[in-house]
């Protein structure tokens, strides 16, 4: 009761003293829903220009609100990427949030919590915040909302006299898949779009199809939940963002700083809150801008820590977007090299250029090929197991197939620096080369002065602990140890 009262005289106050989107200031609070897929690139939706694939739902949202076309995640990792979305914050300054199979310290503050003290009813369903564990964090329930069956039970069991903040998750198109059902979808491997950095063979075709399977149920569990709210009445009050967590899980994707792994699909319908529908947004993006968001739309001020940026700008202006360009990092992910160490390494994405930062340039990117050492006990543990990567190893040494081999799982170099105008696929690292030096040095200056101002300790040259705090997922391995500094 308290929650709800104080959420009125908030929301009483907001309508006489504006602190959020001024569009929305006089009318009843937007309900929030939030449809996160897991690991989906940004290329994949029919709205995107992919030829195959069939996302009606998402098209929609598009189609009757704004498409991103430059949406970065924080990070290519389920749980820090998830745990950057809560908290508004860049995964550096999020402590063992930073690694996946951790926690989140109860001390960062999340738009869930904001929404639900102000008297938001808050719920989630499926994959939510995670994998991880809540309780060495200070944390009871899973920080993006209390877990229902499904979208449907959470509308029955809150009723409509609450606005409310839902986290429609999934499992989709996380691996494994049922192999062929590409196929047997009656989709024509034909058509597929094979990236420049996978060779164009049949076993990647049809792997690409079963992703595209997955994606797709994703969408309709969208659809679903549109119509929900239709019946209710209740749509044209919802923000409703549609999105993924990463990219896809594939060699040189997930998991790794290039745009297959960190670009991802975004759209935003608010029928009340966004002016022109139908835009297309050009602007960079990164997802931790959605707690803000959502925190201003509601009428609320987002915390001091919460360094990301809301989006109110966009979607009440058609002006273009002052931030040039994305910043993603990555820390530890399953840990698959010896000692259970993780890659550190930062990014900055412009619309021309994309630079990369290894801290670690001696370690093994993809994880090492000794399975051993891996908690997953697999080689380059870094890369989910699929066809396509089976294939790459199985062929190494054959002709056509080594240099997509080194591309999905050989060491880099400490600097990587592509040019997206003549390389958009990110297969000529140009960071070595005289006449980008310039290119390199600015990029480089970027990054540092943004890592600098949002206190990342490698950027401080303070301690990094992330190679050191515990891993609370499986450890196949007897002998994997990351919980103290030798």
């Amino acid at each position: 009761m308290r929650s709800l009262i104080s959420f009125a005289c908030l929301w009483t106050l907001s309508t006489i003293i504006p602190i959020g989107l001024n569009i929305a200031s006089a009318k009843s609070p937007p309900n929030i829903l939030f449809c996160i897929s897991d690991d989906q690139s940004y290329a994949h939706t029919g709205a995107n220009g992919d030829p195959v694939i069939k996302t009606p739902a998402f098209d929609r949202i598009a189609r009757e609100g704004i498409r991103f076309t430059h949406a970065f995640c924080d990070a290519p990792t389920c749980g820090p990427s998830r745990s950057a979305i809560l908290t508004g914050q860049p995964i550096w300054r999020l402590e063992e949030a930073g690694n996946i199979h951790s926690t989140l310290p109860a001390k960062f503050a999340t738009y869930t919590q904001i929404l639900e003290d102000a008297g938001y009813a808050i719920g989630s369903t499926s994959k939510a915040w995670g994998p991880g564990r809540l309780k060495p964090g200070g944390r009871t329930v899973n920080p993006a909302g209390v877990s229902f069956k499904n979208f449907a039970d959470f509308l029955t069991k809150t009723g409509k006299d609450r606005p409310f903040c839902f986290w429609l998750g999934s499992r989709d198109p996380h691996r494994p898949y049922k192999l062929g059902s590409g196929v047997q979808s009656g989709k024509d491997p034909q058509r597929v779009i094979v990236p420049p950095y996978f060779p164009d063979h049949p076993v990647v075709r049809g792997d690409i199809l079963d992703y595209y399977v997955e994606v797709e149920r994703f969408d309709r569990a969208v659809a679903n939940a549109l119509g929900l709210l239709e019946k209710s009445g209740q749509l044209d009050n919802t923000i409703v963002v549609v999105t993924s967590d990463h990219g896809m899980p594939f060699p040189r994707a997930k998991a790794s700083l290039y745009d297959a792994g960190t670009r991802v699909p975004l759209a935003i319908r608010w029928p009340s809150g966004i002016a022109s529908p139908g835009r297309v947004f050009e602007g960079f993006v990164n997802l931790s801008d959605m707690a803000p968001t959502f925190l201003e739309a509601a009428g609320l001020k987002p915390p001091a820590m919460m360094t990301a940026h809301s989006l109110k700008r966009v979607f009440t202006s058609t002006e273009t977007n002052p931030r040039n360009g994305a910043f993603i990092a990555m820390e530890r992910h399953d840990g698959c090299r010896k000692g259970g160490k993780g890659y550190p390494c930062r990014a900055i994405r412009t619309a021309d250029f994309l630079y990369i930062l290894n801290h670690q340039p001696n370690r093994w990117p993809a994880g090492d090929p000794d399975a051993s050492v891996c908690a997953r006990n697999i080689p380059f543990g870094e890369v989910d197991g699929s066809p396509t990567k089976q294939l790459l190893m199985d062929n190494v040494d054959r002709a056509g197939f080594h240099r997509f081999y080194e591309l999905a799982f050989a060491k880099r170099p400490g600097e990587e620096l592509y040019d997206l105008k003549n390389d958009p696929g990110q297969l000529r690292n140009l960071a070595t080369r005289p006449d980008f030096a310039e290119t390199r040095k600015r990029l480089r200056n970027a990054i540092q002065r943004h890592l600098t101002k949002t206190k990342d300790p490698r950027a401080l040259g303070l301690d990094a602990p992330w190679d050191y705090y515990p891993y609370y997922g499986l450890r196949r391995n007897k002998d994997w140890k990351v919980d103290a500094k030798p």
